[in-house]
């Protein structure tokens, strides 16, 4: 989850261009972050709590630089337990995304043998590893014994001083090389790289790479060298301007008007193969995390409705657990904003163990995910540089109701139904009255504990959705619920004024629904109803098209509004929101 940058090469501003890389991968986390540089035969290390903004290091002239941007796991959120970590004698500087499973075994070991730890995480282990391993053989190769002995997911970029190299290795979390002229980038996300170069490698699992006068590519866990493969990247850097917008999250609701189009906008070869993999397949089985996973089970419904085909959801930390039904006549659909998320490469594992095809749903282009499954269909979203994911999940629906439209053979209609949404979403985001409606009911409900979502049928993703972005967002605690369960349960916490918010479109849920709203309101709950027609029940109407059976593409943006608001009554930074990050590359 961590952001990772290195450079080595002929230019004297290494702390710079290692910070402007971080920069770029601070969505990857920001409780702190820190840079170290070589200086001739010594390290000098710059290292801060809390988000980089407009920061500048205070750092010497180098030609060598490795930084890490923060997302904690072991240890608190502090200066001692930022990134670069160091071993006992100042000379060895390691950035590390990742849990070492082992750490605790490994740091016992080490305290034995007189090492000193001055953090509480499980990163500080890997530098006295490698200070442990040249007492008796090379730098490049100490590196490779110590990443040999770490259980568990990681990756580790690793400097030394006496040495104008880099030493990089993974398994699990990503890393990629960028090649430019007289000098190499080491990155999490290429993102970060692709301002400086075109031509990147891609390091697979149990891979090490040197970064020095040369480039040098070994497998692991026996060192032998391999020779690279480049891949030259065409996708343009994007540093993702607000533009006129406060605040990315603002933005990228708005870019919606465009990239719903720019979705469906599709190599037709691919979306039929696509489409004709699910018709054959045996068993269908979809599965994402946090947004995605909504999007996925909102796929559903479409595929059941559209196309009356069934298809197997399940989150992706849960997928691998359900694998005993997978056969090589299985078909497995992963959906992902990064194509990083470590439970869905792991379902693709699963996958792979039983022979079954994978497919995917990736905005990251040469993400893990996209070039580890059969066949890809690109979100075309565009960089997403706020946390909370809007846009990739419109583009999701928008691609899963394309594809069942493909099934249904209707796909021209389909494709014109999906524009016309589109369309529709960006006359909305234009109404003033529309958004200043949606600032008035944050202003009105934005002091709560708790509020309720419901919806049924296309409606209960959305309601899961609309409750996770207003978490995420205001970090009130929000619930959706299929309109029918809460009777069960849930309505026994309603209380006088409860803001409880109910997706109420104009199809055959819409009766149902409006009893669920009644029992919310007959227990006091403050109704907000998201529908194009007003109803009796509703305290507040945030009017929406009847767009049909895509309705729920636009029925959401309401909800990423509302969360947007929210936060800034709140004021929390709707693009950086506590404790989370953009990529979820740990377990």
């Amino acid at each position: 989850m961590c952001g990772i940058f290195g450079y080595v090469g002929n230019k004297n501003d290494a702390a710079d261009i290692v910070l402007e890389g971080l920069k770029l991968l601070e969505y990857r986390g920001y409780d702190s972050w820190g840079v170290a540089v070589k200086v001739r035969k010594k390290l000098s290390v710059d290292k801060h709590i809390g988000k980089i903004g407009d920061a500048q290091v205070n750092l010497p002239q180098s030609v060598l630089g490795i930084g890490h941007t923060r997302w904690a796991t072991h240890g608190g959120v502090t200066a001692a337990n930022a990134h670069p970590h160091m071993d006992c004698t100042k000379t060895i500087a390691v950035v590390h995304n990742g849990i070492v499973e082992n750490f605790q075994e490994l740091k016992t070991e080490l305290i034995e043998k007189g090492h000193k730890f001055i953090s509480e995480t499980d990163t500080e282990i890997i530098p006295h590893l490698i200070e442990e391993n040249l007492k008796k053989e090379g730098f490049a190769s100490s590196v490779r014994d110590a990443f040999n002995s770490l259980k568990g997911l990681n990756a580790v970029v690793v400097a030394y001083a006496p040495s104008r190299e880099i030493v990089a290795a993974k398994t699990g979390s990503p890393l990629v090389v960028g090649i430019g002229k007289n000098e190499l980038f080491v990155a999490s996300d290429a993102s970060a790289i692709v301002k400086h170069t075109k031509k990147v490698i891609f390091l697979e699992d149990n891979q090490m790479v040197i970064l020095g006068k040369r480039l040098k590519l070994i497998n692991l866990p026996g060192g032998k060298e391999i020779k690279p493969t480049i891949n030259k990247i065409n996708w343009k850097f994007e540093h993702g301007e607000k533009g006129k917008f406060k605040h990315f999250l603002l933005k990228e609701i708005n870019d919606q008007r465009t990239t719903i189009i720019d979705a469906v906008t599709q190599n037709e070869k691919k979306l039929f193969e696509f489409a004709n993999l699910i018709r054959n397949s045996f068993d269908t089985y979809i599965s994402g995390c946090g947004t995605a996973g909504h999007a996925c089970r909102m796929a559903t419904y479409i595929f059941s409705t559209i196309a009356k085909k069934h298809i197997n959801f399940a989150i992706g930390s849960e997928f691998s657990y359900y694998e005993d039904f997978l056969t090589d006549k299985s078909l497995l659909i992963v959906a992902s904003q990064s194509g990083e998320t470590i439970d869905l490469v792991e379902a693709v594992s699963a996958a792979r163990r039983h022979k079954s095809k994978v497919t995917a749903l990736v905005n990251v282009i040469g993400s893990t995910l996209y070039r580890q499954c059969d066949l890809v269909l690109p979100l075309r979203a565009g960089v997403e540089r706020c946390v909370l994911s809007t846009k990739s999940f419109t583009s999701k629906l928008a691609i899963f109701y394309l594809l069942a439209f493909i099934l249904k053979g209707e796909y021209s209609e389909g494709r014109k139904k999906i524009i016309k949404t589109a369309r529709a979403v960006g006359e909305l985001l234009d109404d003033k009255e529309f958004n200043q409606q949606l600032k008035n009911v944050a202003d009105e409900i934005y002091k709560t504990k708790d509020i309720y979502i419901l919806g049924r049928g296309f409606s209960f993703p959305l309601a899961l959705e609309a409750a996770h972005k207003i978490k995420e967002a205001s970090y009130i605690h929000a619930e959706g619920f299929a309109g029918g369960e809460p009777k069960h349960c849930e309505i026994s916490l309603v209380s006088e004024g409860t803001p409880t918010i109910v997706f109420v479109p104009n199809d055959e849920t819409k009766s149902a629904i409006i009893s669920n709203a009644t029992e919310f309101k007959a227990r006091g709950a403050y109704i907000i109803g998201i529908g194009p027609e007003k109803q009796a029940v509703f305290d507040e109407w945030i009017q929406v098209p009847d767009l049909g059976v895509t309705s729920s593409i636009i029925n959401i943006i309401p909800a990423q509004l509302l969360a947007y608001y929210l936060a800034l009554k709140k004021g929390n930074d709707p693009d950086k929101p506590r404790n989370l990050a953009k990529s979820v590359t740990v377990k």
